[in-house]
């Protein structure tokens, strides 16, 4: 069942803090479950989203004791520690956003070989591989075994483009607690995101932008956590839907957003 996106009907500052009435009157989601398992996540994290003419607004609040976040440097690997990540499917393209606690981003704009030179979307300056210096992807297992050439999707390579930001995005954190500091139980830490429908351009294949009531918008929120197990450490994913395997580049799987006219 698709997730009813409601709409704003106030003006919101991008502050972190989801303590603010309407965030409060916003439906939150389930907790988070396992990306491959389907199993609740060790820690609780939910989201919610809501939308006006102007943007897409997504909201999480991130369960965490000792919260921790140490790349500072945009555009860093931010998988390697603790971060959220939040996928837009675009049919022919779509793009990958992950931020830390200390809101530090990192994004790639992703489009598809098969539609690269067939889609007049991409005929940009912005898009021409080599002046972009845009690199060939196959999904997380890329360069794997027999995934080696083609990943593991059936729809093969892509174009990343890892100097492609979305332009006008607003993004904040909040800690409930104190940063990296393992003498003090926190309680987590919350962010809020602002995405203008303005730049969703290169991701509207087969979407009205901005959008109108009943539009659906596949969507991946997600949250990756290293945990520290007997002395080992242990990666997981954790995600409002399940993906079913570590490789959450799969826009299908993403989780239906509908757009809707009620009211928050």
């Amino acid at each position: 069942m698709a997730y009813k996106c409601k709409k704003l009907t106030e003006k919101i500052v991008i502050d972190g803090d989801l303590t603010k009435d309407v965030w409060k009157r916003r439906e939150k989601s389930h907790r988070f479950i396992d990306v491959v398992g389907g199993t609740p996540g060790l820690y609780d994290t939910r989201r919610a989203l809501m939308w006006d003419e102007e943007a897409l607004y997504v909201g999480f609040w991130c369960e965490e004791p000792y919260p921790r976040a140490t790349l500072t440097e945009r555009d860093s690997l931010l998988w390697f520690e603790n971060d959220l990540e939040v996928f837009i499917d675009g049919g022919d393209s779509y793009y990958e956003f992950e931020m830390n606690a200390l809101n530090v981003l990192y994004e790639v704009f992703y489009i598809w070989q098969d539609a690269y030179g067939k889609n007049p979307l991409f005929d940009k300056e912005r898009f021409d591989i080599l002046k972009n210096d845009a690199k060939t992807f196959g999904g997380n297992f890329d360069r794997t075994g027999h995934y080696f050439w083609k990943g593991a999707h059936p729809r093969g390579n892509r174009w990343a483009y890892h100097n492609w930001d979305f332009p006008g995005l607003e993004t904040a954190v909040k800690i409930d607690g104190k940063l990296n500091d393992d003498t003090v139980i926190s309680k987590g830490w919350t962010a809020e995101l602002k995405f203008p429908w303005a730049g969703f351009e290169d991701l509207s294949t087969g979407h009205n932008i901005p959008p109108v009531a009943g539009d659906v918008w596949k969507i991946f929120l997600g949250r990756y956590q290293k945990l520290d197990v007997n002395g080992t450490h242990v990666n997981v994913g954790w995600a409002w839907d399940i993906i079913g395997d570590n490789d959450n580049h799969y826009p299908e799987k993403f989780t239906d957003i509908e757009i809707s006219d009620e009211e928050v």
